[in-house]
């Protein structure tokens, strides 16, 4: 009755150009809400929320976002505040059908849900169910259902939402005309949320499945609660756990934490759920979206453009990746992440310039797609965004950087001979992957100041000279390591740094007053880009071997991509460690089941860096003018 009072009032005041000024009000007013539940192939009905306009002076497109976040809020009178409080005022104001709907398993709609459920390419029966057909089904029931529908269809999702947008695009239903995956979950064992390059990433994967992965016996429309950690403190708190097998007593009811124990090895398992083995002819145009400080799915955006482009060519496939967190194109103006800026909105040109109009142009047939590059990229450092036709672009050298003996780079091959650098990783002390005592795993770690961390003995640092001229890497940089070991396993985390000018500065505060002081920014090590690798996979992610002690060995992986321009009167460091907690789990250092072993089993190791015959390298990837 609140609400209706309200409408009453809203209907009988006369304003102006309301339509600019949507909010709830003005929704309920123009928009109509449907609750239906649609059913699969196999007999599973899924729960779907519609809303559509009452206009009936044309025929709409349909977007839908397919989620396990639930489509909330449930009740026909209950409208969704996302619809106007973020960037899909602007689908509203086109007057889209917005359609949301609970994945199967989750929340309202029926069925058993499965983590990242495995493409089936050959589906033979009514049975053979996964997440593309599931797609299929739903679409193919709201273009023959929903009124006023003008037989156009558009998905997009952030995150795990990216990853059912991926699979929606597999379906290939002929009403579906362009797809938007965005921070799209694609690999969880090689670079997205849970595993890079098959180490665990320890503070996500368990703040996130103690909650999301409870068993869900029926349909609801409750959230289930996570585990509550007991201090503010997450370096403190995964340290006094131990091994990973400590943590089992909290996570009995989730299955998914299960399987991740049992696959400590890219096997046929995770293989099944990579979505980037599956990306044939694919029909629907896509925009590819990512944000190249996401700390969750970065490597999923990149990854999954470059696979469509190798296996579906013909596909109109376009990439966009601004300096965004996870989701940050969605929500917020993207001018800053955490102490570094980026000069301007950038969410409103992605939102205005590209998403809006990419849609608009498939499901409405308005406007010039040729007005989005191939690739529109953002470079920070100099903080300007870049268009090209191919990504990685075709006008760049993979030049080899070295380390060497004085803790320099040099484009230049030392002459030294069976020199290296040195240091003992102590797992009782891990290096954190920020400064700062908190709870909950940072976003801003991806921009963080690494001063904190050159300081440590276990970490070895090298840099350049001041810059003389600026230096823009565009694609991904390739870790060559020589290294040696005094026990069998190790990790290795290469941090790419922006090292500022010790005098520099910004030219105006953002501090006011009841802020606190901005943090000094002269000599600032700004992280770019920081991966990590398992040593034990170093000849393949499902081939794990042991290091011979003292044996000099080679360490080779690749970081994701960048985009950025180390400006002239800067300089380049190079951060190398052998832990990053808890961002990722401890390796005990001996080669042994690391989900299984016990507190015991993790011993310090020493590590030497080989810089002298054997040349420990980066491949970086320097775009020309």
């Amino acid at each position: 009755m609140f609400k209706k009072f309200f409408l009453i009032i809203f209907l009988n005041l006369n304003f102006i150009n309301f339509s600019q000024n949507i909010d709830s009000i003005w929704l309920y007013a123009n928009y109509n809400k449907q609750e239906t539940f649609i059913k699969m192939r196999d007999g599973v009905k899924l729960f779907t929320t519609i809303y559509s306009p009452k206009s009936t002076t044309e025929k709409h497109p349909i977007l839908m976002m397919r989620t396990p976040y639930s489509c909330a809020p449930y009740g026909k009178d209950e409208f969704s505040s996302r619809i106007y409080s973020t960037h899909w005022i602007n689908y509203v104001k086109e007057e889209y059908i917005i359609v949301m709907q609970d994945v199967r398993g989750k929340y309202m709609s029926e069925g058993e849900f499965v983590d990242v459920r495995p493409y089936i390419e050959n589906k033979k029966t009514k049975k053979d169910i996964d997440e593309s057909s599931d797609s299929f089904d739903a679409i193919d029931w709201l273009i023959k259902n929903v009124v006023n529908n003008n037989g156009n269809v558009g998905v997009f999702g952030i995150s795990y939402p990216g990853f059912y947008s991926t699979m929606a695009a597999l379906s290939n239903h002929p009403a579906l005309k362009a797809v938007s995956p965005q921070a799209p979950v694609t690999d969880w064992f090689i670079g997205d949320d849970f595993h890079h390059n098959g180490a665990f990433a320890l503070v996500d994967g368990f703040s996130f499945y103690s909650g999301f992965g409870k068993n869900r016996p029926k349909p609801t429309t409750e959230s289930v609660k996570g585990f509550i950690i007991p201090e503010k403190d997450n370096y403190h708190f995964y340290l006094k756990q131990g091994a990973l097998k400590n943590f089992k007593p909290y996570m009995d009811s989730v299955r998914f934490w299960d399987d991740l124990m049992k696959h400590p090895n890219y096997d046929n398992w995770w293989k099944a759920r990579d979505a980037r083995r599956h990306c044939k002819n694919i029909k629907p145009a896509i925009l590819v979206v990512g944000g190249t400080f996401d700390a969750e799915d970065c490597f999923g955006a990149w990854n999954l453009y470059k696979a469509i482009e190798k296996q579906s060519p013909t596909t109109n496939n376009k990439l966009v990746m601004g300096p965004w967190f996870h989701g940050g194109w969605h929500r917020g103006e993207g001018s800053n992440l955490g102490n570094i800026r980026f000069g301007n909105n950038t969410t409103s040109y992605y939102q205005n310039d590209l998403e809006v109009p990419f849609f608009n142009y498939y499901l409405k047939g308005k406007g010039d797609i040729d007005k989005i590059a191939e690739a529109t990229i953002f470079f920070s450092g100099e903080n300007a965004w870049k268009n090209f036709e191919s990504w990685p672009p075709k006008k760049i050298e993979n030049k080899s950087i070295y380390l060497t003996e004085k803790n320099g780079l040099s484009f230049e091959k030392t002459k030294n001979l069976n020199v290296f650098l040195n240091y003992t990783s102590f797992p009782n002390k891990p290096v954190p992957y920020t400064e700062d005592v908190h709870l909950n795993r940072t976003r801003e770690y991806m921009t963080d100041d690494q001063r904190f961390a050159s300081r440590r003995p276990d970490v070895l640092v090298f840099e350049t000279e001041f810059l003389t001229e600026n230096l823009s890497l565009a694609g991904n940089v390739i870790a060559d390591l020589k290294v040696s070991l005094s026990s069998s396993d190790a990790d290795f985390v290469v941090k790419i740094i922006d090292v500022f000018p010790d005098n520099f500065s910004y030219e105006s505060q953002y501090c006011c007053k009841g802020k606190k002081p901005e943090t000094e920014m002269g000599a600032y090590q700004m992280l770019v880009r920081g991966e990590i690798m398992r040593g034990r996979f170093r000849n393949g992610f499902d081939a794990p071997v042991a290091f011979t002690p003292d044996k000099i060995e080679t360490v080779k992986f690749e970081l994701p991509d960048i985009a950025h321009t180390f400006l002239k009167g800067h300089k380049l460091m190079i951060q190398i460690q052998s832990s990053w907690f808890p961002l990722f789990d401890r390796n005990p250092q001996q080669f042994l089941d690391i989900y299984n072993c016990d507190d015991k089993d993790f011993v310090s190791c020493d590590i030497k860096i080989h810089i002298g015959s054997e040349l420990s390298k980066l491949i970086l990837p320097i775009l020309s003018n």
